[in-house]
């Protein structure tokens, strides 16, 4: 079932996770075939961290954690949509989404409201 998807050459695929109720893109991740058939056995999305090359569940630290409602890939079959139900929030950093600044005016402005902050919620 995996085997047909077009992973690059570290064997990971794009993984860009979007909110089933509303549309919006909460972030892009990626997955590799274990993450992906993860992903698939429990309902919970899991991805590879290329910077901190390891396994991960969304959530796992947070409890932020994200239902899986659907899985689509594109017509190349080297992307994935994701459709969750996110609980709480998607971003690290205490938004909702992770693309929570828009380019105005020449400069990156934050245009959501942080829901938490990221000492209460990661403790080190």
């Amino acid at each position: 079932m995996f085997d047909d998807l077009k992973y690059d050459e570290n064997g990971l695929i794009p993984a860009v996770i979007q909110d089933d109720e509303n549309g919006e893109v909460l972030m892009v991740a990626y997955m590799n075939r274990d993450s992906l058939a993860s992903t698939v056995a429990t309902g919970k999305t899991h991805f590879w961290s290329r910077s901190r090359k390891k396994y991960w569940l969304k959530g796992e630290s947070s409890g932020h954690t994200q239902e899986v409602r659907a899985i689509h890939t594109d017509c190349d079959k080297d992307c994935l949509l994701i459709r969750v139900k996110q609980n709480v929030a998607a971003c690290h950093e205490g938004y909702r989404s992770c693309f929570y600044r828009r380019l105005e005016n020449g400069a990156w402005n934050v245009i959501a409201e942080k829901i938490f902050e990221e000492n209460d919620v990661y403790k080190t």
